[in-house]
């Protein structure tokens, strides 16, 4: 068993995420998510993404995805297929962007892979919803296959950890709950089939509500002796 752990960042300017990345890199981050909603030029994202061979995640969330991009929709695309082509080896994007076809068409020929994700920043749907959810990300071409959900209970936790292991042949799957109640999904996921799990560099750094980080998963897992 391989546990991976990806250190999701939201970097407001073009040192900070030199830095950011760099100490991902110290604490042997696998996959590092640059959040580029905040930052402010994107013209130098090909000194971002060649400043590390850890595999860059690229990331824009609009408010209604609680992220911070104010934007128009065509910008995100805009900025997403720029970290595309200057090196990002995936990009992140939602199964429900209305130019989803656009960009997943567009990344094939860059060599850049492309990450579906699905959000309920409310619940956890029932197994049989997160399932259609999968069919409709691999059908449109995901290569990572990401589902996060909300955790009302902890019984919200085993719904998505046996979804997990019952579906995580059929594809690259990253999928927990977020918020205080999921934080046993965020941990457990990739030993249940989970393709990596996500965590903050450190404690006031957090994207998502739930994250641990990357260090206490480390000692965590180390005690499950996965790691």
């Amino acid at each position: 068993m391989t546990v991976k752990i990806c250190v999701s960042t939201m970097p407001k300017s073009h040192d900070e995420a030199l830095r950011l990345i760099e100490k991902a890199e110290q604490h042997k981050a696998d996959f590092i998510e640059v959040r580029l909603d905040q930052l402010g030029g994107f013209k130098s994202l090909r000194d971002i993404a060649e400043c590390t061979q850890t595999p860059l995640i690229a990331t824009v969330r609009t408010q209604e995805c609680r992220g911070k991009f104010l934007g128009k929709e065509e910008k995100r695309v805009e900025i997403l297929l720029n970290a595309a082509s200057s090196g990002f080896k995936y990009v992140d994007i939602e199964l429900g962007a209305p130019l989803l076809r656009k960009v997943v068409k567009d990344l094939f020929p860059l060599g850049v892979k492309p990450i579906i994700s699905f959000h309920d920043f409310e619940k956890t749907p029932e197994k049989r919803e997160l399932q259609q959810i999968l069919k409709s990300e691999i059908e449109e071409g995901a290569d990572i296959c990401k589902i996060v959900t909300t955790a009302q209970s902890l019984q919200d936790n085993l719904t998505l950890l046996q979804f997990l292991r019952d579906e995580n042949s059929k594809a690259k799957i990253v999928c927990f709950a977020m918020g205080s109640l999921g934080k046993l999904s965020r941990l457990l996921s990739p030993i249940y089939g989970g393709y990596f799990t996500i965590a903050s560099l450190e404690r006031g750094e957090e994207t998502a509500a739930g994250q641990m980080t990357i260090e206490k998963m480390r000692t965590l897992y180390k005690i499950l002796g996965v790691m």
